[in-house]
Order: structure tokens, then sequence, then C-alpha cells
């Protein structure tokens, strides 16, 4: 009995001392580079403390809210994101049930008919065997952290996942904004090239009638028809690019878009509350470095458990039930059975099987570190484009309205002249297609102002920061 005790401390004792030399052989986790040397400061901006908005908060469009709800509801993309959440869900199940045993019971039962030459006696006989058992199926002991680092590693991409999610939903919601944005803006150059092309109609119509009559010359009647000409074209393009947003905003809502009221309203369109903050807070609010850290901790974890399977293998077989050659004798007393069966498997060789596997492991986690960095260096640039890009396009709003208002006023000054008979009619059909020309880059502008509004909010993370719905 105490050579026994003693056999039994002598084993704990050199598995201990296995457990320490493992666990010093594990790497230590490669954090990435420091992230101030990554990016640099928000142009056009100064440092201040983040306000997220929800979209509803954030968006002062009823239109376009009416349009985000539906898309939430039922695009295709959002549905497919949700359901590679619960894919990856149900992968760390698999892989987190592999930490405990695998318990199960059965009950066999065997009557069979022994010939007689195969018997002593020379007569046949009847042999009957029943049993009850429960057992452990070959439980892996992790003593080296192998499956629980596989564990981590699948727990990570769970959250990666959901990370993900969120960011097809900011996408989705991005496109929805500059899709409507895009229709607004059509309905609006469509509107004009129709009154421009209304004049110019008329036009044609005069200088035809002037020159049957023999008091206009052939060059203003042609040169009518060509404005004319090209107002019709101009419309003809402006309705193919509307009907293709349109499509394509059917596609994003997913369910058709009959009705559209949009409109291009600078100055009430969005929340002004939002608030930039510093680029430390996009590594908390952008949905895409966030998928990317995970990335990275679930290929640290990949390491671990690929240098953990150069240590033995240490599993448990049990079983324990009764068994008797009667079935009314099945559960009596003395029928009992039980057997314990551990087992070692040390690797010998693999043909470098294992050391590729944590080459390719360390490989794998070096890309995830550039990936890392670079979801951030990209998350930061988007943020950068979207202040300067608002500051600039509020700068060309202010020139284009004066050249819009410019405009207006020499067309308005060559009607006059016309009337006095001081310039030809060519030149007020000029004026005009300057005018066309000069609402419709204004028209392009206003929705180039919104369209950067929409980048900015986007690109600081969006809506509220979904968090993970599991624990670690």
């Amino acid at each position: 009995m105490e050579r026994s005790i003693y056999r039994s401390g002598g084993l704990a004792a050199l598995m201990l001392t296995l457990v320490a030399a493992c666990q010093s052989q594990y790497p230590h986790s490669i954090a990435p580079h420091n992230t101030e040397q990554l990016v640099g400061a928000y142009p056009h901006t100064q440092s201040n403390n983040m306000r997220s908005l929800y979209w509803d908060e954030y968006f002062q469009d009823d239109v376009l809210e009416s349009l985000l709800h539906r898309a939430l509801v039922s695009n295709k993309d959002l549905q497919l994101a949700s359901l590679q959440i619960l894919e990856a869900q149900a992968a760390y199940g698999i892989q987190r049930s592999e930490l405990f045993p695998s318990i199960n019971a059965g009950v066999d039962g065997q009557r069979a008919r022994t010939a007689k030459d195969l018997n002593l006696p020379g007569l046949p006989a009847i042999n009957e065997q029943y049993s009850a058992s429960v057992g452990l199926q070959s439980w892996e002991l992790d003593l080296w952290g192998r499956i629980a680092n596989m564990n981590r590693a699948a727990l990570q991409r769970f959250f990666a996942s959901e990370a993900n999610a969120k960011a097809v939903r900011n996408s989705i919601m991005n496109q929805v904004a500059n899709q409507y944005l895009a229709l607004a803006e059509l309905n609006e150059r469509i509107a004009l090239a129709e009154q421009s092309r209304a004049t110019f109609q008329e036009s044609v119509r005069i200088f035809k009638r002037r020159y049957e009559v023999g008091a206009g010359a052939k060059t203003e009647y042609v040169q009518a028809q060509t404005l004319l000409s090209n107002a019709d074209t101009l419309l003809h393009q402006l309705n193919q690019q509307k009907q293709n947003h349109e499509h394509m905003l059917s596609v994003l809502v997913g369910e058709p878009v009959r009705v559209f009221t949009g409109r291009l309203d600078t100055e009430n369109f969005v929340n002004r509350d939002l608030l930039v903050g510093t680029p430390s807070d996009l590594l908390l609010n952008r949905p895409e470095i966030v998928a990317a850290e995970y990335q990275l901790q679930a290929a640290d974890a990949d390491i671990l458990a690929a240098r953990a399977a150069f240590f033995p293998r240490i599993a448990l077989t049990a079983n324990v039930g009764t068994a008797s050659n009667e079935f009314n004798n099945l559960f009596s007393g003395g029928n009992g059975i039980w057997s314990v069966v551990p087992s070692i498997s040390v690797p010998i060789f693999n043909a470098g099987r294992l050391r590729a596997n944590v080459d390719l492991a360390q490989i794998r986690q070096n890309m995830a570190v550039v990936n890392y960095e670079k979801a951030i260096q990209t998350s930061f640039r988007e943020v950068a484009d979207a202040l300067s890009d608002q500051v600039w396009l509020n700068r060309q709003v202010l020139s284009q309205k004066q050249a819009l208002q410019a405009a207006s006023e020499r067309a308005r000054l060559a009607r006059i002249s016309y009337d006095y008979g001081v310039v030809t009619y060519l030149e007020v059909l000029d004026a005009e297609r300057e005018l066309l020309s000069a609402q419709q880059s204004w028209v392009q502008t206003k929705r180039n102002v919104l369209q950067a509004q929409v980048a900015l909010y986007f690109a600081l993370g969006g809506d509220a920061y979904l968090k993970p719905s599991m624990n670690s």
C-alpha cells in the first residue's frame, strides 16, 4: 500500500514537471505594432471625446429612415450574415464539447448456438450473455492546453463573425443611403433638364417658323435643334441611371421600391451632434478593426494548440456495468464489471507534419497582424477622407452657388438683351445651355456633400457597437 502511494506520488510529480515544461514552451501573444505609428491625427478637426449616435438619431430624413428600416429586415446579405453568426456559434459549441468526457450507456444481449463439434461434451449448446454498462469514451486529459486553445480560437472566430455581421450591416446601410442620395440627385437633375428641354423645344418651334417664312437664318434653327437634341440625350442618360439605381435600391432593401420621393436637404439631412473623437476611438467602434483583432487572437490560440500537439496525449477510457449469462440475474450481486484503460500516445515520426502545423499557424498569425494593422490604416484613411471631403465640398458648394447665380443672371440678361435686339437668340440659347450645366453641377455637389456626411458616420463605426452575445 505504501509502495503504491509512493508510486502515485512520483507519477504526479512527473506529470507536474511535464506540464511546467510545456507551459514554458507557449509563445506569448504577438501584439500589433503601436497603433499611434500606424495613423496620425485627423485633418480639419480637433481632438475631442467621441459621441456616437444610433442611425435613426443621426439621419433626419424620413424617407431614408423608412428605406433603412426595410433593408434591416429584408436584405439578403444581412440574413446571410446572421446565419453565419449562428454557424460560428455552432462550430464553437462542437469544439467546446471536446473539453468534456463523452459518456454513453448501453445494454447488450447475445444468444448463440454452438455446434456439437465445437463443444467439448460433443453436444450442441445454446449460450446467452447479457450486459448493461456506462462507459467513458476515450476522454483526452488536456494537460498541455491543446483543446483549450482550440476552443479559444473557435470562440474568438465567433466573436469575429459578430463583428463582421456588424460591418455588413453598416455596409448595407451605407449603400442604401448612397442609392437614396443618387436617386434624389437624379430626380432633381431630371426636373431641371425637363425645364431646359421645354425652353429649347420652344426655341426650335420659333426658329423653325422664322426660317420657314424667311425671317431667320438656318444656322439659328440648327443650333436650337442641337441644344434640344443634347437636352434629350441628357434626359435619356439620367433616366437610364435612375432606373439602374432603383433596381439596386430594391435589391438592397429586399423588396421593390415603387414610389420614391427623396430630396437633397443639405441643412437638415443629418444630426450635427456627431463627434469624431480621436483615431484610438476607432479601435473600439469600427467593426472591421474589432473583427481583425478577434481573428488575431484566434491565430495566437492556433499557435498554442499546434505546439501542444508535440507533447504526449493522455486519454482515459472507462467502463462500469454488470453482466450475466441469464437476463434475470443481470443485476444480481456479484455480477458487476468495470475497466479502466488509460493510454498515452507520443508522436515519434510524422514526416514534419507537426512542425509544419506550427509554421502554418505562425504564418497565419503574422498575416492576422498585417490585416489588423491594415484595417486600422484603412479606417483612419476613410475617416480622414470624409473629413477632408466635407471641408472642400462645403467650399465647392459656395463656389457652385455663385456660379449658378451668375449663370442665372446671364440667362436673364441675355433674354432682356434679345428683347431689345442687342444680341441674337443664339446668345440666349448659349446662356440657357450654361445655366443647365450650372444647375446640374449644383445638384451633384449637394449630393456629394450629403454623401460625405454618410461616409463619415460609417467610417467612424456606424451604429452603436454590437457587443458579443456570448461570454468568453
